[in-house]
């Protein structure tokens, strides 16, 4: 089901002339981004992740800027990793790390790897030892890639850097992936259900043979050695495309915008009819042995990657893997601890919170990517803090004329009476924003120019108060939630700050 949108959205512009609060412009505090709430537990978890985090962020090796994103002392940080742990960074200011990073798995893509990168890198800048032999005998997930790419576009959306969209090096790395990398690998829809399992085996005389199964995993599993390809690839796949897409029209090259743009849907379409198993209301996750599809368990990169624009497909998915995560516990840290942030997204915030307090009393709570996600999933997730991002297209098709959105709406559980982060960095602004409940909002533009908030509350109102006064509310159900929610959208200038409250 795909979003529909207001031509002429309605916008709240006050002046300060109109009961508007004043707030002080100065830059962000040394110590960065804070977190408190009324809510201990809550308190201590941000602050034991934000402290952790920042403990493995360096920035004296030779690789340059740097933070763990590995297993712990590999002194390395790996593709899938760095993915999913760049946005806690981006929040805690790791911006410039995250992106030396990917820019270093972009600068090695390499034909003698079959367009692959290093899959992990150490902090001299050498691939990790324990990954790599030589270019014929490596480690490498097939979706990392795709992966890469598609944390490349949000880190564009959150930082506005141009670096992602202009600097050749990563313009090789997208273009090499999308091309050249799918044919070697033969990741065409024509091909990708029959494609060998072991693929570009090289001859060695080294004798080092351990990394022949794993130079190629056609999926995130690294236990079943068989499989042919695995549902996470195709949701990666996709989402590379639709990542490369963007970035190529604001690259400005609209005909290989368009282009992918459709591949993408084709891969969508593609994922929701092949691989849905009816009869069991489920996704296969995989293609086995025989070449044929299977299911192993929940997947979860269909919410994760947004997969499906399939309503009831996509709910089903989110019902299995909330049932998986609350009755099941696993400390398979690696799976489970970016999933807080997705199970907000689908309205299961009790189950989101639970999860957050369970990992941070995992035995294996040392992983980097528990403290990362754990940043990301409190301001992103419960803070439903976010960016709505309009392709440059939609200026031409639907009279936007703004590129985004910043976004609320409050996740807090009755666990949590109220909460506030400050000193967020989104693109040129450090803002800050106060839940109470999820009745009320406040939202302060402490530096940086002007931008759109939408205001968002569950529930359906005619009208939300801003800064006490009735303004026109416009209602909107959420994609596979059973849940409406009103929102008004309001222009904040440096220096601003306005509170939106449901009526009493």
């Amino acid at each position: 089901m795909k979003k529909e949108f207001l031509l002429f959205p309605l916008i709240l512009l006050l002046t300060s002339c109109q009961n508007q609060h004043n707030i002080q412009t100065e830059a962000a505090k040394p110590e960065g981004v804070c977190f408190h709430s009324s809510d201990t537990d809550l308190n201590d978890l941000f602050d034991w992740a934000k402290n952790q985090a920042l403990g493995y962020a360096f920035d004296d090796d030779p690789v340059g800027l740097w933070y763990e994103a590995s297993l712990p002392g590999r002194e390395a940080f790996c593709m899938r990793d760095v993915s999913h742990q760049s946005m806690g960074a981006h929040i805690l200011g790791l911006a410039e790390y995250t992106k030396n990073m990917l820019r270093k798995f972009a600068e090695n893509i390499s034909e003698s790897r079959d367009w692959c990168s290093y899959w992990e890198i150490d902090r001299y800048g050498n691939p990790a030892w324990v990954d790599y032999y030589n270019d014929d005998s490596f480690w490498y997930n097939l979706p990392a890639n795709f992966d890469v790419m598609d944390c490349c576009y949000r880190m564009y959306q959150w930082t506005g850097d141009r670096t992602y969209i202009d600097d050749p090096v990563f313009l090789n790395f997208y273009k090499r992936t999308v091309y050249d990398y799918v044919e070697h690998w033969d990741l065409e829809l024509e091909k990708i259900m029959k494609r060998q399992r072991i693929m570009n085996t090289k001859d060695t005389t080294t004798g080092v043979n351990r990394f022949q199964l794993a130079r190629g995993i056609p999926g995130y599993d690294e236990g079943d050695p068989g499989f042919v390809v695995a549902l996470d690839l195709l949701v990666t796949i996709q989402a590379g495309y639709r990542a490369y897409s963007r970035m190529m029209m604001l690259h400005g090259d609209e005909m290989e915008a368009g282009k992918f743009l459709n591949k993408a849907e084709e891969v969508r379409t593609f994922i929701e009819t092949v691989w849905w198993d009816e009869e069991n209301r489920r996704f296969y996750t995989n293609v086995n042995k025989d070449y044929e599809l299977s299911y192993f368990e929940p997947d979860h990169s269909i919410p994760y990657w947004n997969g499906t624009d399939d309503e009831e497909k996509m709910r089903a998915v989110v019902d299995e893997f909330v049932e998986q995560v609350t009755e099941t516990p696993s400390d398979r840290v690696e799976g489970l601890s970016h999933l807080s942030e997705t199970l907000c997204r689908y309205g299961e915030h009790d189950a989101a919170y639970d999860l957050l307090m369970r990992l941070m009393n995992s035995n294996r709570k040392e992983y980097p990517e528990v403290s990362y996600t754990t940043v990301a999933s409190i301001v992103t997730g419960l803070m439903g803090i976010e960016l709505e991002i309009f392709p440059p297209e939609m200026a031409l098709s639907m009279g936007y004329y703004v590129d985004k959105y910043i976004t609320t709406l409050p996740r807090l559980t009755p666990k949590t009476g109220w909460a506030e982060i400050k000193n967020l960095v989104v693109r040129k602004n450090n803002i800050s924003v106060r839940h109470d409940g999820i009745t009320s909002t406040t939202l302060s533009n402490n530096s940086g120019p002007s931008f759109i908030w939408k205001a968002q509350f569950p529930g359906t109102f005619d009208t939300l108060l801003v800064n006490g006064e009735p303004v026109q509310a416009i209602q909107e159900k959420l994609f596979a939630v059973d849940q409406q929610i009103s929102w008004v959208l309001i222009t904040l200038g440096p220096g601003n700050a306005f509170t939106v409250e449901i009526a009493e």
